[in-house]
Parts: C-alpha cells; sequence; structure tokens
C-alpha cells in the first residue's frame, strides 16, 4: 500500500507509539490461526479543538494499516453546568474527507455552508462528505447548555477514495434506527456502519467500511469477524483489553492489526467499552494539509485557493 506524502507543517498531528505491556498470568485468551496478529499499540495525545478537549488516537499516519480512515479522536467526556458557554469548534473548511461524529451522550449543533443547521443527539452519527470542499462549525447542543450534563463523543474521518474527492459536498445524520444494535447476554454492539453477527447497518459508505461500539462484560471473550484483505484497528474507550498473544491494550490506547487473517480475539477481566473499525484499504497516495486531504499536492493547492476565494462558503455567516 503507498503511503503518504506529508505537506510541511499540516496541521494533522499523529499519535506516539509505545511499546505493549503482557499479561504474566491469568490470560482469557486462546490461540487460533485465524486470529489476526498487532503490528503495533499507540496511545492518544491530549490536545485541543477550538475549545474542546479531544484525545487523538492517530492523524493522517499509520494509513497502512488504518486505511479507509485518516483520524481519531475522542472528544470528552466533560460536564458541562448549565448556561455555560458552548464547547465550540469555529467554522473552519474541508476537503476530499468524510469527518463522522458520534455522540456516545450530550448532544451536538452543527451548522455547514450547505445551509445545514441542525442538533444531533445521543446516538446518532453524522457524515459530512466534504467532497470539493464546505464549511463547517461544530459546538456542544442546546440540550447541554440549558440543563447542561455529559458531553462525549468521536469525530473519525473516512477518506474518500480520489474519483469522489471532486463530488459536490453533502451532509447527513443517522438516527438509531438506522444503526442495529446486537443484544447478547454478555456483550452490546451498535453497528454503526458495515455488518456483524448478521446485523448491518444501512449507513452508506463509498468503499467498504466497518465501525463498531461495544461494551463487554468482564470475564468475558469476543472473537469480532472481519475481511482478512481489510484493515483493522480497536480503540479501548474505558477499561482494559487482552489481546493477540497475551498484550494489553489500556485505556485511550489503540492497537493497529496486521492483515491476511480473519478474527480478532479480545478478552476483559475487569469489562470494557471499546470500538472496532477498518475497512478496504484505498491503496492511494495522500496528501493532507490540515482540513485538507487529497491525492497531490496540486490538489491541495487548488483547495486552499477555493477557500481563500469563497467557493467552500463564508465562515462569517457559519459561525453565526
Amino acid at each position: 500500500m503507498k503511503r503518504r506524502k506529508f505537506i510541511k507543517d499540516s496541521a494533522i498531528v499523529g499519535a506516539v507509539s509505545v511499546s505493549p505491556t503482557y499479561i504474566l498470568a491469568n490470560s482469557g485468551m486462546y490461540s487460533n490461526d485465524k486470529f489476526r496478529s498487532v503490528h503495533r499499540i499507540l496511545t492518544a495525545g491530549s490536545t485541543f479543538v477550538g475549545t474542546l478537549p479531544i484525545l487523538r488516537a492517530f492523524a493522517g499516519d499509520h494509513l497502512d494499516y488504518v486505511s479507509p480512515f485518516v483520524l481519531f479522536d475522542e472528544f470528552g467526556p466533560v460536564k458541562i453546568s448549565p448556561e455555560s458557554d458552548a464547547l465550540k469548534v469555529e467554522a473552519h473548511p474541508h476537503a476530499g474527507v468524510i469527518p463522522t461524529t458520534y455522540f456516545a451522550s450530550g448532544s451536538g449543533h452543527h451548522k455547514d455552508s450547505l445551509d445545514y443547521d441542525f442538533q444531533i443527539n445521543t446516538g446518532e452519527f453524522m457524515m459530512f462528505s466534504s467532497g470539493k470542499g464546505a464549511i463547517h462549525m461544530e459546538e456542544s447542543g442546546n440540550e447541554l447548555k440549558e440543563n447542561g450534563g455529559e458531553l462525549h463523543g468521536f469525530q473519525i474521518w473516512l477518506n474518500m477514495p480520489s474519483k469522489f474527492k471532486w463530488d459536490d459536498p453533502s451532509t447527513v445524520v443517522y438516527g438509531t434506527e438506522i444503526m442495529p444494535t446486537v443484544v447478547h447476554e454478555h456483550f452490546t454492539a451498535n453497528v454503526v456502519m458495515g455488518s456483524l453477527f448478521g446485523h448491518t447497518s444501512k449507513v452508506e459508505t463509498l468503499s467498504p467500511a466497518f465501525y463498531y461500539h461495544i461494551k463487554l462484560d468482564a470475564d468475558k471473550r469476543l472473537d469480532i469477524p472481519t475481511d482478512p484483505n481489510h484493515n483493522a484497528f480497536v480503540y479501548t474507550v474505558s477499561g482494559e483489553l487482552e489481546i493477540e498473544n497475551q498484550k494489553r491494550l489500556l485505556q485511550h490506547q489503540v492497537a493497529l492489526y496486521e492483515r491476511g487473517k480473519s478474527d480478532i480475539n479480545l478478552y476483559t477481566k475487569e469489562g470494557a467499552e471499546f470500538f472496532v473499525l477498518g475497512g478496504q484499504p484505498l491503496d492511494e497516495v495522500v496528501f493532507s494539509y490540515g482540513p485538507f486531504v487529497m491525492n497531490t499536492e496540486e490538489e491541495i493547492r487548488r483547495c486552499i485557493h477555493n477557500y481563500n476565494v469563497g467557493n467552500m462558503g463564508n465562515p462569517a455567516i457559519v459561525n453565526q
């Protein structure tokens, strides 16, 4: 797979890799020749986007193992007091990429240069398909402003195949009825994208991809089937997982898996909440510059020009 070419001074900054720790005893795992091996474990780093505190697992790096995704941010959890100022990311452009937003708790407000202006609630999923370029603003929602509460969610960027990068932009919000939940005696799994255990999401994607939000009970194991030719990675939201070869995946770490085998095997001693994502690698050169993700440097310069001359919309209007 071709690695991306990185434009100097890009605002996309990746996570720092760490050496894995190991389970020394009381392992809940067993070996199987179908299980994927772990390539690397990364630890998310903390930063701010606007006034929103985030944990960034990766951003523009490790594409051989995360494509078709290019960025993974967890925002919050953060407590918001009633009548306090909204946590906000001011109007900014995107092109060539699909920022997706999923709320585990709380609500958000999205407004963009496509004349969309709406609230996104817990469990809902937004796809901002930026294509040739558009501007949006994001902030905590009206319900949190009025009543207070917890804001917790995930913004994960899905790359667009090159043939779609200059399409007209669009925005869609999927309700919980579109994304099935697998309910089992020992786990629940929200199938945001793709299919899992006979349940298929109706969220449409430009290339094959999967996105599962899973909660697994204590002292239980779970094997996740995947296409051996697709990338796959696991991010731990809370708790701790035991993964392949008795490695430990701690809270706010992501495990990147090798391709070539099917199942991802997971075990938790105390219970865990985590995401499993991946899909068909795009196998395309990637040029990135901040919010623009394209295939050539010339395309990046075209995006910058289009933004500067107003072809993506007026940030002042979107911020109102």
